[in-house]
């Protein structure tokens, strides 16, 4: 086995829901519960209220329980011609936005490494898009803050509705005081602990919200190019609406993630660390130690790989069509209710495998893997992984991995980006700032093509 392959088999591991995070059900079958919906349950917990959660199998369990993997089997990616990056630039094109040509490729995954509702991959054809070419910033958004004097979900009382639907029947309602806007916080552990129990390292926060992601005392300060965080699913609606864009469907959103490569493991490939470059700010325990522990005194030099948390949009090399950070630094809200079986049923639903066009999602959610949570409790896709992503108890940073999520429940990695249905380019842009920008987007594609061994 190559050194490539020794490295990628070294981070198969249960895939991570948002909070950093618990594993769903292994691909062998085990059962393993999904975490309980974050902020109704700590706010709920708080009080007194029964916590309702199943525990989830530890990673190192699970990663006993896989069998060796032949190459074949690691979903090596097909070669593929650079894609032409277009870049618009307010003119022919939307200003911060790449164009995804579109075309026809296999959604989802039958890799090992893919969790059961990535499952199967299959045919899909989605049409051609602008689509930001980073996350939503802070500096954008406060624009839109500042424009519109917008109030996010988390600097708002939660509203007791929002907070039912995702909980078991019966659950008897909080007494107003208890109701307080705030946010869900990742604040680690000062030692490693038993990673079934989530809620050692996350915290319903009073005060937190996407100008203060970790609450009273801290800031977005010197972070401008960051992506905002701490934004629920209404949040990125509102913007979206504001900007005169939308959401991308989850189709749309896993077919730029992969950049014109078939079937790579990663966004750039199949290998973790081409050449030992790291490829997305995700927790590399190399540098940060064993998740979820966060030392006393943080490692804060963000080009070392030790800071933990969200890093400039652009500091990795951008995937064939030109868009960075697709994997890895926030999650990112799509527009799809979340189902766990959805592939499934879009398989189902094709019959003679004619790719499906365009899809737009389910009419609805279903997650019975939410342990303590109502199956059919509201639940919007989220999908790329984040910083808390790692080799030990996460693969979300992988272009088919998906995950539903309370869409009132802002978290201090979970952002956004957005797409364009402007007209398409009628090429690759005759301005100079045009070509420059398509040129500089697409460096380093050459390398990130090549097949895997």
């Amino acid at each position: 086995m190559s050194s490539k392959r020794q490295r990628n088999k070294a981070r198969i591991g249960a895939d991570a829901a948002h909070m950093g995070g618990a594993p769903g059900k292994a691909a062998t079958g085990a059962p393993a519960a999904q975490p309980p919906s974050t902020r109704r349950n700590l706010l709920l917990a708080a009080l007194g209220a029964a916590a309702v959660g199943g525990a989830a199998y530890g990673a190192s369990a699970w990663w006993q329980s896989r069998q060796p993997q032949p190459a074949a089997s690691m979903g090596a990616s097909k070669p593929a011609a650079r894609p032409a990056v277009i870049a618009g630039d307010g003119v022919r094109g939307p200003q911060g936005m790449v164009w995804v040509p579109g075309g026809v490729f296999q959604m989802g995954s039958d890799s090992k490494l893919a969790q059961p509702n990535e499952k199967p991959a299959h045919p899909v054809q989605v049409r051609g898009f602008w689509m930001d070419r980073s996350h939503v910033t802070n500096a954008q958004f406060r624009a839109f803050v500042d424009t519109t004097h917008y109030l996010t979900t988390a600097e708002r009382k939660p509203d007791w509705d929002t907070l039912r639907v995702q909980s078991p029947p019966g659950t008897p309602r909080p007494p107003e005081e208890a109701l307080v806007a705030g946010a869900m916080v990742f604040v680690g552990t000062d030692k490693p602990v038993d990673l079934r129990d989530w809620s050692q390292w996350w915290r319903y926060v009073p005060g937190a919200n996407w100008k203060a992601p970790q609450g009273p005392g801290s800031s977005i300060a010197g972070k401008d190019d960051h992506p905002v965080v701490q934004v629920s699913y209404e949040d990125a609606l509102a913007y979206a609406r504001w900007a005169g864009k939308r959401l991308p469907t989850e189709a749309e959103w896993e077919f730029a993630a992969r950049g014109g490569l078939e079937q790579a493991t990663y966004a750039w490939g199949d290998d973790y660390q081409p050449d030992g470059q790291p490829m997305a700010n995700i927790w590399d325990k190399s540098a940060r130690g064993r998740f979820p522990v966060v030392p006393a005194i943080p490692v804060v030099s963000a080009k070392a790989g030790g800071a933990i948390g969200t890093q400039p949009v652009g500091t990795f090399l951008p995937n064939g069509y030109g868009l960075v950070d697709m994997t890895g630094n926030a999650w990112q809200w799509v527009a799809d209710w979340f189902r766990a079986d959805h592939f499934q049923q879009q398989a189902k639903a094709q019959g003679n495998n004619k790719p499906l066009d365009n899809p737009a999602g389910p009419q609805d959610s279903w997650d019975p893997d939410d342990a303590g949570v109502p199956p059919a409790a509201p639940r919007r896709v989220t999908r790329g992984g984040s910083f808390l992503c790692n080799e030990d108890y996460c693969l979300s940073y992988r272009p088919s991995a998906r995950r539903g999520n309370d869409p009132f429940n802002p978290m201090s990695h979970i952002g956004f980006r957005l797409v364009s249905d402007a007209p398409k380019p009628a090429g690759q842009g005759d301005s100079d700032q045009v070509r420059r920008e398509a040129a500089r987007l697409g460096a380093g594609w050459d390398a990130r093509r090549k097949p895997q061994p």
